[in-house]
């Protein structure tokens, strides 16, 4: 089906009169927390506020008052969309009947179920939402911390990392040299970096044709990788290359200060390097106690804490299975943890859990490719059930209609999410 605006939440409008049923009150409201105002924190809660009409009480804590989408940021980079397209507002939520509170969760006291706020507030929570998105694990990419993201920015949340990055790029010499360190699995979105070599690619093409990109992947082989490398060679050959784990990708070491990228001893001078190090579940999570490993484990038929029932977590801080890392999968598991979170609080009538996800690449003009899949819950996990991807060869007009099908696709999810 071709996803737009009007049939994406005409799918959501269907599902969610579906779940409605009467609701059972206990004395006052029940309380949620939702902490991360994101495509899984900003779709749960405003589900939930919608379709219990106001039996729950909802609160959403997210620190910025402006969300930038980190997908579809790679197409500010590639010069496809404008940066303030990316930016929404939680004005939508609020008129919903969401408590929009922006502030820092600093804090979750698991006994007493409470949310500590950075501005020194308390939240109390009948069931906690998180949904923190992703951060960084230290000493991942050795020269490279947090302190260094300015000189060598990692643009892997949404907002002023990824217009530095693009002003970075912008200032290269002619025939300068562009790095990417990629990320080892897993990581948020798995053809990201790969769309962002493409708009690389693509800017340096219309502004510096003579600039060379370096790839180095640490990982043997990557998402659509057969697509990108095909539309590499067909819209920016010569420009790209790719280092991988056999040739010393395993084995690399960065100065910011210097410029430098050193791979398995052989230093490279750089004119910009994205960083994109190993990531993790967002550190409240951590401060939650749930997380095992770099992740939270969770049960998909609930995306419940498998450490605390009383808490759900959504999107890239889960462990859940098969599902990656993506606004599309936040989004959907949101709506599975919603409809659980209304039945355990008010005895609405709780559904199967089902997911479904799709991620959108664009490698150059009107040639966008695709992949994506559903999903059930299983008792170990969530399932993927039947899959889908774009193939190589495919015929023009079939790489512009995948392409325009994502912008139906991100205004549609960003309105699911916001209103």
């Amino acid at each position: 089906m071709t996803l737009n605006r009007r049939n994406f939440l005409g799918v959501a409008a269907g599902t969610a009169a579906a779940l409605s049923a009467p609701m059972v009150m206990g004395q006052g409201r029940p309380r949620v927390v939702v902490v991360g105002g994101g495509a899984g924190g900003a779709t749960a809660a405003r589900y939930l506020a919608k379709d219990s009409d106001g039996a729950i009480d909802v609160t959403l804590v997210e620190p910025t008052r402006s969300y930038y989408t980190c997908f579809f940021s790679n197409l500010y980079i590639g010069g496809f969309r404008e940066i303030d397209s990316l930016a929404h507002s939680y004005g939508g939520l609020a008129a919903s009947g969401v408590n929009v509170v922006h502030d820092w969760a600093v804090g979750i006291d698991r006994d007493a179920r409470t949310v500590s706020l950075a501005g020194g507030g308390v939240l109390p929570y009948d069931r906690l939402i998180l949904a923190p998105g992703i951060d960084f694990v230290d000493g991942s990419v050795p020269g490279w911390d947090v302190s260094a993201q300015n000189a060598m920015p990692h643009a892997y949340k949404g907002g002023s990392q990824t217009e530095l990055l693009k002003a970075q790029i912008m200032a290269m010499p002619e025939g300068g040299l562009f790095a990417m360190v990629a990320p080892p699995n897993p990581y948020r979105c798995p053809p990201g970096p790969y769309e962002r070599i493409s708009m690389v690619a693509h800017l340096l093409k219309a502004n510096n044709p003579t600039a060379k990109i370096l790839l180095i992947d640490p990982k043997d082989k990557y998402s659509k990788q057969a697509l990108f490398e095909e539309g590499w060679q067909n819209h920016y050959p010569g420009m790209i290359d790719r280092i991988g784990p056999d040739f010393g990708a395993a084995n690399v070491e960065v100065n910011p200060v210097d410029m430098t990228v050193t791979i398995d001893g052989t230093v490279e001078k750089v004119d910009a390097c994205n960083v994109i190090p190993a990531q993790k579940a967002g550190r409240i999570c951590e401060l939650a106690g749930i997380t095992e490993g770099n992740w939270v484990p969770v049960s998909g038929h609930t995306m419940q804490s498998r450490l605390d029932e009383n808490i759900h977590v959504l999107g890239d801080a889960t462990n859940q299975g098969d599902m990656p890392k993506s606004g599309f999968s936040a989004n959907s598991q949101a709506k599975v943890a919603a409809m659980a979170v209304r039945g355990a609080l008010t005895g609405s009538r709780v559904f199967p859990a089902k997911f479904s996800n799709t991620c959108w690449s664009l490698i150059a003009t009107d040639d966008g490719v695709k992949v994506g899949a559903t999903y059930e819950a299983t008792d170990e996990k969530i399932a993927k059930v039947d899959g889908f991807i774009s193939q190589t060869g495919e015929n023009p007009d079939l790489r512009r209609v995948t392409y325009e099908e994502s912008i139906g696709w991100y205004a549609g999810i960003t309105s699911d999410m916001f209103g």
